[in-house]
């Protein structure tokens, strides 16, 4: 990276599919709906950030099933899983590890396993609470 290049955003990635199924709302009726619902709360996380720092944050948001085909928005860019979720969380992790090593990488989900493996290529995971004020 060059001297006078700034660094990227922090970067939040949102297991959709986890933090929409931590909430009994009923969003079994309308996976669909409950996606885009998040995605527009996502916007002011976009803004203000998360405890573990402070916005601006690149947030990406990544549906699966019955959610895949949710439109992003300018703040929130949404990535339809083509199999598994938790795959391509692991897959977004590392390439923007890959393409800037020292940047943060956020990972909400309360899944254990995704934590983990995750965790693994040096992100920081939190739960979905972090982005439910």
């Amino acid at each position: 990276m060059e001297q006078n290049e700034a660094a990227p955003p922090p970067l939040l990635v949102v297991d959709g599919a986890n933090v929409v199924g931590s909430v009994p709302d009923g969003w079994w009726r309308d996976r669909r709906g409950a996606a885009e619902r998040l995605r527009d709360s996502l916007v002011a996380v976009a803004e203000r950030g998360v405890p573990e720092h402070p916005g601006p944050l690149e947030v990406v948001l990544v549906v699966e099933g019955a959610a895949r085909g949710v439109t992003g928005l300018p703040e929130v860019r949404v990535v339809s899983a083509g199999g598994s979720g938790d795959d391509r969380i692991v897959e977004l992790v590392r390439e923007a590890r890959a393409e800037h090593p020292a940047r943060a990488c956020l990972v909400v989900t309360a899944d254990r396993e995704l934590r983990g493996r995750v965790g693994e290529l040096g992100a920081v995971v939190t739960g979905p609470r972090s982005i439910r004020r």
